[in-house]
């Protein structure tokens, strides 16, 4: 049973980290999981604390994710049409059948977005621009929280190794 729990929590971390640079996955609440997981082994002690703090991390991410490429809208010069056309391309963008359609759909929205508002063309492309760096860096921010709790599975699978896989061989 811990040997599935361990596999299926290091599965979960490892789609995390994949789901902090693709957009259809929420790379940090799944890492969570994985932690999660891994704390419900009958070899791991539960930890409340560090599953508390953790998935208070995790939703605070997941809220920041959808927010700041919008805040990236507004950073450039951007109106409200921008940022609700980056958030709208964020979504189109994700459900459209084009390469790169996460990356394209945001800057496009915010784009179009600006354009309705009347706002001319150069400060339409630098509010889109706004938007892509936005993206770019909640996705940033996501990996690296997402790569901290990998790091902290495997910590936490290495500190109670002894119990997990009951071989001599580690001493």
């Amino acid at each position: 049973m811990d040997l599935l729990l361990i596999i299926i929590g290091a599965l979960l971390m490892i789609v995390g980290i994949f789901g902090s640079f693709l957009p259809v996955l929420p790379g940090v609440p799944v890492s969570w999981l994985g932690l999660l997981v891994l704390h419900l082994a009958p070899s791991v002690p539960m930890n409340y604390w560090l599953l508390g703090i953790t998935l208070i991390i995790a939703v605070l991410i997941y809220a920041l994710n959808l927010i700041i490429p919008a805040m990236g809208t507004k950073g450039f010069g951007g109106s409200k049409a921008g940022m609700i056309g980056a958030t709208i391309g964020l979504v189109v963008g994700l459900i459209a059948p084009i390469p790169f359609g996460v990356l394209i759909g945001p800057f496009v929205g915010a784009f179009i977005g600006e354009i309705i508002n009347k706002s001319n063309s150069k400060s339409a492309l630098k509010a889109a621009f706004g938007s892509f760096i936005g993206f770019l860096a909640s996705s940033f921010m996501e990996f690296i929280i997402a790569f901290g709790f990998l790091i902290l599975f495997l910590y936490k699978l290495w500190e109670f190794r002894n119990f997990v896989f009951p071989i001599d061989s580690f001493n």
